[in-house]
């Protein structure tokens, strides 16, 4: 059993947020303003956003959470019945259960243990004359190689919707995801991602049809948004329902949060990438895989730091975590893959035997602490921590 001699000081948590006194204000401002649904802030965050990926005919739909963006994207595209979409097994529920909302089925594969990222080469050999779709997961916030896969569905005639809900700021070939060309792309602003609005999540596109699309399901299938209808000059009572919408509007008290922490997301990224070099300098020598790093040139959101213990490492995975636990350390695991999930292993007959980088993966990976508001003296005592569960 290990000791810690850290015992008496507070448990130190996997994630918080860090919002500062101009997101305070700014909520404040919100709330006095009378504004506090879907209004004038969620525009200018929409607005913002689109500015900061700077790139000529994005529109951003803002959202109340990344999966609401997904299915939203995924019905603007008309994914139903009878179609499949291919996605990785090793990735949070809401990347294939938005693909069940429609009617469709999920494809999955495994992942390249190099990147944790969905295996390009198994792709192809998933495809079949049902397939419409692909969505690609950027785990943990090292971008897939979307040149890569954004040919494999040109080839095969496929939509592609990024997860990228871990994924901002990540680049690609000096390119921001969100700008690569897919059909559409979403992002997550929940509680521990690299910028917070609470919960919420933005739908990113190009295509002004998808985009219209969504914007209209957002909000109830309204045809006109609740904004307009209630500032205009010339009052509009009257709207109309063209289609069977959803309830996935952002609110404007998020969005308040939002406008100041996306104005933080390069201070935010410095902090995680001096987090990560110093996890990368203090545990290369112990028996742990660490994680892959971006390509020269390329951001890394860091939004997760993932270890994987090695085979001829002296404890397992369950007994390391409790290990952390004992020292008041907070950690988790990304993820437990959805075909060891009984709902998605009952429906499409799963087994770990169809997945064995994923599940090789699962069995020895352990997520740690990384978020900006850690201090210095917080990474060091996850460090430790780190070396004493292992015996260093």
């Amino acid at each position: 059993m290990s000791q810690n001699p850290d015992q008496k000081l507070p448990f130190l948590p996997f994630a918080l947020p860090e919002l500062g006194e101009e997101e305070i204000a700014e909520v404040v401002d919100t709330l006095r303003s009378g504004w506090i649904t879907t209004g004038p802030k969620a525009r200018r965050f929409e607005q913002a956003f689109a500015e900061f990926l700077n790139e000529p005919q994005i529109e951003c739909i803002a959202v109340n959470s990344a999966t609401a963006g997904l299915h939203l994207a995924l019905e603007a595209l008309g994914i139903g019945p009878g179609d499949e979409v291919i996605t990785t097994t090793h990735t949070f529920t809401a990347t294939a259960e938005v693909v069940r909302y429609m009617g469709a089925d999920v494809k999955l594969v495994d992942i390249d243990p190099k990147t944790m990222n969905i295996a390009l080469d198994q792709i192809e050999a998933a495809i079949t004359p049902r397939t419409r779709a692909i969505i690609p997961v950027h785990y943990a916030g090292l971008a897939v190689d979307m040149l890569t896969l954004l040919d494999i569905a040109r080839r095969h005639g496929l939509k592609v919707v990024e997860d990228a809900a871990h994924a901002l700021p990540t680049t690609l070939e000096k390119e921001l995801i969100g700008t690569m060309g897919s059909n559409a792309t979403v992002f997550s602003f929940y509680a521990n991602k690299t910028m917070t609005t609470g919960e919420g999540g933005m739908l990113v596109t190009r295509d002004a049809e998808l985009a219209k699309r969504a914007r209209v399901m957002r909000l109830h299938g309204i045809n006109r948004d609740a904004f307009d209808r209630f500032t205009a000059k010339v009052p509009s009572w009257y709207y109309e329902i063209v289609a069977p919408g959803f309830k996935y509007n952002l609110t404007d008290i998020a969005a308040a949060l939002g406008l100041h922490q996306l104005k933080r997301l390069p201070a935010f990224q410095k902090r995680r990438e001096q987090i990560a070099a110093r996890y990368f300098e203090a545990l290369a020598d112990l028996p742990l895989i660490l994680p892959p790093q971006a390509p020269e040139g390329d951001v890394h959101s860091w939004h997760l730091y993932v270890l994987r213990l090695t085979e001829d490492a002296p404890i397992g995975r369950d007994e390391f975590i409790e290990r952390l636990f004992e020292q008041g350390i907070g950690c988790s695991v990304h993820y437990v893959p959805l075909h060891q999930h009984p709902y998605w292993k009952e429906r499409y007959g799963l087994t770990p035997e169809m997945f064995p980088e994923s599940q090789k993966a699962y069995e020895r990976t352990v997520t740690i602490p990384l978020y900006t508001a850690m201090t210095d003296e917080q990474v060091e005592r996850v460090i430790a921590a780190v070396r004493r569960a292992l015996g260093a």
